[in-house]
């Protein structure tokens, strides 16, 4: 057929790349049931076949890094369930299946048994990401739910040793294969619930076939881990295994390693986060120091400004109150951040070589002996300046005009201060302030030099 256009050609490499992402886009990773044939075993490591049943066959890639255990006891014949993605090796343009897992034929019925359970529960919800529980972002201890004489216990003891060693940790025994471990995992869960020690539990096995993890795919012990109270952290298996616990989980983990990883954080951030806390603190507290000293500085300019006697007194009482208040704020303030620090040293003993954290013991030492030394400094101060105005204002008061002599001569009866002679008359009554003292007296004559 001819294109009355220009035609558009695209290369082989390039239609090959596009079939490969219709494949990977469009089938995604399914199980594959078929008898192994045309086995081969490089020197790399990697296993190809191909896996055929009575009408069609697909070329089959197993890689070495997705192997879990050696491959040398598949041979051409074994009816197996390959699990894969669907791809096109582009090279050669041929259709095939990049095979991640392996397993006997006969765990076809426990995969299908496996896929119904999944589904009846996700149409419950007890799947739901609503209905799931954070993780602490600390917990006081954590508690773990499998086989003492397993590795993953091992594996999980080991990080939490290693990120935070201070928090404890309870083993809950429990099987983790076999007919009896459902319902040990259900009561090791219903034990941990009811003494309510911990604040998150790991439930966790090493790797296996579906048919050794099979104890996690039971009904009621999905329905256990659904109404537990406590946040469940569930890592059963590789990276590539999912079982219906780690679904209903709060959350998963892909290893046993990694839920330890996910239930406490690495105590070393820790160490780095008190170090900038203790910094704000000492700049929080130079900077109540600073304005402070304004304060001090406004109410010492407000008292400059005031000349009369009686605005100084109340001046100067508010001015002490100040102090008083400054002091009392400034050694509350001491007392918190002494508190604080102290919290602070408590963790950092618990997460921290004894070398880093005597010097965070020392550096706070010097913090609050600084603070001490400024917050005196600052009131002496104040005090200083208080004393010279007061001085400067006795200086120019009427009282100290008293002392010099004079008096202040008042009418007796209506308190009056008499400035002129003429405010009086003979047999009036005057009081007369002296510096010390008053005198009463009687206008017996007046000499009116107004004139």
């Amino acid at each position: 057929m001819e294109n009355s256009g220009q035609a558009t050609a695209i290369t082989v490499s390039q239609l090959n790349r596009e079939v490969k992402a219709l494949l990977e886009r469009g089938v995604g990773r399914l199980w594959v049931e078929g008898e192994m044939s045309n086995i081969a075993r490089p020197a790399s490591g990697h296993l190809y076949f191909r896996l055929k049943d009575e009408s069609a066959q697909i070329s089959a890639a197993f890689f070495r890094n997705r192997q879990r255990g050696p491959t040398h006891a598949f041979k051409n014949g074994d009816h197996v369930l390959a699990y894969g993605q669907v791809s096109l090796y582009e090279a050669r343009g041929d259709y095939q299946l990049i095979v991640e897992q392996i397993e006997a034929a006969g765990e076809g019925v426990l995969q299908r048994r496996y896929e119904a359970l999944k589904k009846k529960l996700a149409a419950e919800g007890l799947f739901d990401e609503d209905r799931k529980q954070p993780i602490p972002s600390l917990p006081r201890r954590i508690g773990v739910i499998t086989s003492p004489s397993g590795a993953a216990v091992r594996d999980v003891l080991s990080v939490l040793r290693r990120r935070f060693p201070a928090v404890p940790v309870v083993i809950y025994p429990a099987a983790v294969q076999g007919e009896a471990a459902p319902a040990e995992l259900i009561g090791a869960l219903q034990t941990a619930v009811r003494r309510d020690e911990c604040d998150v539990l790991i439930l966790t096995r090493g790797g296996g076939s579906l048919e050794d993890l099979w104890a996690f795919n039971d009904e009621q012990l999905a329905r256990t881990i659904a109404e537990c109270p406590l946040p469940v952290v569930s890592a059963v298996g590789h990276e590539v295994d999912f079982t219906i616990a780690d679904f209903v989980a709060d959350v998963r983990a892909p290893t046993p390693s990694g839920a330890a990883e996910l239930v406490v954080p690495d105590g070393g951030d820790w160490l780095r986060a008190i170090n900038t806390i203790a910094t704000r603190i000492a700049r929080q507290g130079q900077r109540t120091l600073d304005d402070k000293a304004q304060t001090i500085d406004w109410l010492n300019r407000r008292l400059v400004r005031a000349s009369p006697a009686a605005r100084v007194a109340r001046q100067q009482d508010r001015l002490r109150e100040n102090i008083g208040r400054l002091a009392a704020a400034m050694r509350h303030d001491l007392h918190t951040r002494d508190s604080k620090l102290s919290t602070l040293h408590r963790t950092l003993m618990q997460v921290s070589p004894a070398v880093r954290v005597q010097r965070a013991i020392n550096r706070a030492a010097q913090l609050r002996q600084r603070l001490a030394v400024a917050g005196r400094r600052h009131v002496d101060r104040a005090d200083h300046r208080l004393r010279l105005t007061a001085r400067a204002l006795d200086a120019v008061s009427p009282l100290a005009t008293l002392d010099r002599g004079y008096a202040i001569v008042t009418d007796a009866t209506t308190g009056k201060a008499l400035t002129r002679a003429s405010q009086v008359k003979e047999g009036d009554d005057v009081r007369a302030r002296l510096a010390q003292g008053e005198l009463l007296a009687r206008i017996t004559g007046i000499a009116d030099d107004e004139k």
